[in-house]
């Protein structure tokens, strides 16, 4: 099976590293664990396999052999966030509202963009939802709690084997105070039937103080295409590690979850793995029937009654990482073989987080 769409097999031939990356032959070296020594094993072709630019709005982005497969937007809503995501079949792999209209597409929970993160009580200060969130007055006290996530600049944005995108960003208060410094590297990698995007993130408490609130909407998320959702009754599906199901995954603590099901007329997934060294792993999953697809290692209460709040606070310069992997793949969990691409995660060490510029 191959990662790119019909038109690219005839003319791009997939290494003996890209089965190390996906399917049931998982490894644990991959182009992000071990980059030196995977690029001695890359042909002049797959070295230029992506390339990333920026675009006159400020975002960047990604392509994959010439295609276009993820955008990196930062002037819309009030947040970053990455859209016009690609599976490996060419199909997107992401709602499409608010970003644009489909007929018959479902219009709920505008602020739910594409793949982001956000929390809804950062010192009081919600960047989970936003200003089109609040559509009648009963709800437009919210308005008086609204921060963002403000997108300051790149560390990196660069093409190769992989792609990377680290933006540095900061979280601030309705009245533009910052809060919350954010670093954000993005890493892109393909193999046979899959993409995937590394999501490492690290919240410094920069400016002082800050409590992160027990939250149920908080955390790195993705919202899925309509189809897929349980809710739709088209046959999709959520399973987590520990073989639970659609509505009895939400709020349990799992290594990895997949939500997979029809998208224009194929079988498709999206996997997120959690990894060991991301906050308060294994993290508890904020994921619905209707599409929402979360990991929240904050809204401990919320989502569970009966457990300790896990609210958090950060004290001057100290910061908490969150570390994910999203997969995209063809099939559902077992003929992706998630479990052990899990464990090929697990096993490696995640790169630090370079505040520098260009690093």
């Amino acid at each position: 099976m191959s990662s790119l769409p019909a038109c690219f097999e005839r003319r791009h031939r997939i290494s003996s590293l890209a089965l190390m990356l996906v399917t049931t032959m998982w490894s644990a070296v991959s182009l992000t664990a071990e980059p030196d020594k995977a690029a001695a094993k890359l042909s002049a072709e797959q070295m230029r396999a992506f390339a990333v630019q920026k675009t006159v709005t400020g975002g960047a982005m990604v392509r994959l052999y010439g295609e276009p497969i993820a955008e990196y937007i930062v002037d819309r809503g009030n947040k970053p966030f990455l859209w016009g995501l690609i599976g490996p079949t060419g199909k997107s792999m992401t709602r499409s509202f608010p970003m644009a209209e489909v007929l018959g597409e479902t219009t709920d929970h505008v602020h739910q963009r594409g793949l982001t993160f956000g929390h809804q009580g950062v010192n009081g200060f919600d960047t989970w939802t936003e200003e089109a969130t609040y559509r009648d007055a009963v709800q437009a006290a919210g308005l008086a709690r609204l921060g963002r996530i403000r997108h300051r600049g790149y560390r990196a944005v660069t093409g190769g084997p992989t792609a990377v995108i680290h933006a540095h960003s900061q979280i601030v208060d309705a009245a533009n105070a910052p809060l919350l410094d954010e670093e954000r590297r993005m890493t892109f990698s393909y193999g046979p039937g899959v993409r995937m995007i590394d999501v490492d993130i690290e919240l410094i408490a920069a400016h002082g103080p800050v409590e992160l609130a027990d939250m149920k909407d908080a955390g790195i998320y993705i919202r899925v295409p309509d189809s897929m959702a349980v809710d739709r009754g088209l046959g999709g599906t959520i399973i987590n590690s520990h073989g639970e199901r659609d509505a009895a995954a939400w709020s349990r603590h799992a290594t990895w979850v997949d939500y997979h099901g029809p998208v224009e007329g194929e079988h498709l997934g999206i996997a997120i793995l959690n990894h060991p060294t991301s906050f308060r792993h294994p993290t508890a999953w904020h994921v619905r029937t209707y599409g929402l697809f979360c990991a929240n290692p904050f809204g401990m209460r919320q989502m569970n009654p009966a457990a300790e709040s896990g609210a958090v606070t950060l004290g001057a310069g100290e910061k908490l990482s969150l570390r994910h992997r999203f997969i995209f793949h063809r099939g559902d969990e077992q003929q992706a073989g998630i479990a052990a691409a899990y464990e090929a995660y697990a096993a490696e060490t995640p790169s630090p987080l370079n505040q520098e510029t260009g690093k």
